[in-house]
């Protein structure tokens, strides 16, 4: 999506460690209308599927996952990554790892939210290692929930996430996946479509 591509180039800011913020547009303040587009190239892009919830993990992945529910007109879900009180009853939880963060966790989604009827769209910022992704597989394979594809912002082609969801037969759909990017110079190089 070469909006999404541009403002990347525009705002991005290339770090130490493989590391791209994009906090200034996508996952912490956020440009509204640059999500609205994304969601409405998702509803393009996945017009034969038949998506009727979309389920994402907290916290990055809310914002967009809403946009991308609006279009749809479908419910979203988020896996919480903390127990609370308001999570009464049985869980499905997956342990994923946060690159980020450095850390293991456990997300979990209520089995009142998700089941064998749900045909789910998989949304999130990023897929790298793809270990967001691979909870929220499992806890869809959990729920016997058929996944319909994973819809992504930012994929970094150059780490595993992308390959190993496509080689198990997953459907991914990313905006804009970056082959490389220089932290001398700050450059980011797409792949082409």
């Amino acid at each position: 999506m070469k909006l999404l591509e541009d403002r990347i180039r525009t705002d991005g800011v290339v770090r130490p460690g493989k590391v791209l913020a994009v906090d200034s547009f996508l996952n912490h303040q956020i440009d509204t209308d640059l999500l609205q587009a994304m969601a409405r190239q998702w509803h393009v892009d996945f017009a034969d599927a038949q998506v009727n919830k979309v389920l994402t993990v907290e916290a990055s992945g809310i914002a967009i996952a809403c946009f991308v529910g609006a279009e749809f007109g479908v419910p979203v879900v988020f896996a919480k990554r903390s127990w609370s009180k308001e999570l009464a009853g049985d869980m499905y939880t997956a342990r994923v790892h946060s690159y980020t963060h450095n850390s293991d966790a456990d997300v979990m989604v209520s089995r009142r939210y998700l089941g064998p009827d749900d045909r789910v769209l998989l949304v999130d910022d990023f897929l790298a290692n793809g270990c967001a992704m691979e909870g929220l597989v499992d806890i869809c394979r959990q729920a016997d929930a058929a996944i319909e594809g994973v819809a992504i912002a930012i994929e970094k082609g150059f780490q595993p996430g992308g390959s190993e969801l496509r080689a198990q037969g997953l459907r991914v759909d990313s905006l804009a996946v970056i082959d490389r990017m220089d932290v001398g110079t700050g450059e980011i190089f797409f792949r082409s479509a």
